[in-house]
């Protein structure tokens, strides 16, 4: 039971997670979008870079490697939930400047399930997804995870905002 709800749910999504992380690691300076506009608005911002992203592409298949010698299955599943929580972020970002947030503002919901939902989405068609209360945990442990580690992020230096 231990294994099904928290071990393997764990081990499903942490590609996710440490697609998530990687960016406030590596921080880059040039924005993904190029300084680009849509309508006059910027398309993501400048706290969505190339260098955050090509890191939190590396990080999340970085996890998959490492669980492939255990789970095999795991490299295909790591890539989806790899280019699913960018896709969420960057979506994330993109309301956010439909809606013409200030970068580095909070959108409830969005900054905080944004990448797990499209993650999951994007890995939901190759299977091994964990089972309803796996997937419980995940959401209750991502929605407490989620503020902790910005908050810390933030208590280092390494964010601006704790959010």
């Amino acid at each position: 039971m231990l294994y099904a709800v928290v071990l393997y749910p764990l081990i499903y999504i942490f590609p996710a997670y440490a697609a998530n992380g990687a960016p406030v690691l590596f921080k880059g300076r040039k924005p993904l979008d190029m300084g680009r506009k849509l309508r006059g608005k910027r398309i993501f911002g400048d706290h969505k870079t190339l260098r955050g992203t090509a890191s939190s592409i590396a990080c999340g298949i970085a996890v998959g490697l490492i669980e492939y010698p255990f789970l095999h299955y795991m490299l295909p599943i790591a890539i989806m939930l790899t280019i699913g929580a960018n896709a969420g972020d960057l979506l994330g970002s993109f309301a956010k400047r439909r809606m013409d947030m200030k970068p580095g503002r909070n959108l409830p919901v969005i900054d905080q399930y944004g990448f797990f939902a499209l993650a999951l989405l994007f890995a939901f068609w190759l299977g091994h997804m964990p089972g309803l209360y796996g997937m419980l945990f995940l959401v209750v442990l991502t929605g407490i995870l989620h503020p902790l580690t910005n908050i810390g992020a933030h208590r280092l230096r390494l964010k601006e905002v704790p959010w």
